[in-house]
C-alpha cells in the first residue's frame, strides 16, 4: 500500500463509508483535531514520566483512536464494524484522575502551564482536547455517534489537567498560581 493515494489533490477526501468531503469538512476538523491530540499524548509518553503513566497514555490514545473512528464515518451499516466505546473508558479515566488527586495538595486557584517541558506539554494536550471536545460537539448536532465520544474528551480534558499537576509534583516543580494583579 502506498502513502500517497493522490485522491486529495483537489482538496477533497473519503470519510469511512466513502463519502467525499472538503478537508475543511466539520467531521475532518473533529477526527483531525482528535488525531492531533493523540500525537500529544505520544509526547507526553516519550517523556521521563512512570511506566505507569506511559500504559495509562497508551491505553488513552487507543481509546482516542476509538473515536477518531466513530467521527471518521458517515454511512448507515459501517458503523456495527467500528470499534466500541464504553461507559467503562470514562470510568478509567475518573479512576486515574482520583488516584493522582489523592496525593496532591488541594486546587485553591488557577495554575499557570510552565514550570517543566512535560507540564507544558500536558497542558498543551488539554488544551488540543478541548478543542476537540468543541468541534466534536459541533458535528454531533447534525450528525449521529455515540455521545460517548464527547463526554470521554470532557473527561480526558479533565484527566490532562490532573496529569499535568501530578508530573509537577513527580518532578519537583513549583506551580505558579494564578494570582490576578489588581
Amino acid at each position: 500500500m502506498r502513502i500517497y493515494s493522490k485522491t486529495g489533490d483537489k482538496g477533497k477526501t473519503s470519510l469511512l463509508g466513502g463519502k467525499r468531503v472538503p478537508k475543511y469538512h466539520l467531521r475532518i476538523e473533529a477526527y483531525g483535531t482528535v488525531d492531533e491530540l493523540i500525537a500529544y499524548i505520544g509526547l507526553i509518553r516519550d517523556q521521563q514520566i512512570s511506566e505507569l503513566l506511559k500504559n495509562e497514555l497508551i491505553w488513552v490514545q487507543d481509546r482516542l483512536m476509538v473515536c477518531a473512528s466513530w467521527l471518521a464515518a458517515d454511512c448507515d451499516d459501517c458503523q456495527d464494524n467500528l470499534p466500541k466505546l464504553f461507559e467503562e473508558d470514562i470510568t478509567g479515566l475518573e479512576k486515574g484522575i482520583d488516584r493522582m488527586d489523592l496525593e496532591l495538595p488541594p486546587l485553591q486557584s488557577f495554575v499557570l502551564p510552565g514550570g517543566h517541558t512535560t507540564v507544558s506539554y500536558t497542558h498543551i494536550a488539554r488544551n488540543v482536547c478541548r478543542r476537540a471536545e468543541r468541534h466534536v460537539i459541533k458535528l454531533y448536532e447534525e450528525s449521529e455517534f455515540p455521545e460517548l465520544v464527547i463526554r470521554y474528551l470532557n473527561r480526558l480534558s479533565d484527566y490532562l489537567f490532573v496529569l499535568s499537576r501530578k508530573l509537577s509534583k513527580d518532578l519537583h516543580i513549583h506551580e505558579v498560581k494564578w494570582q490576578p494583579k489588581k
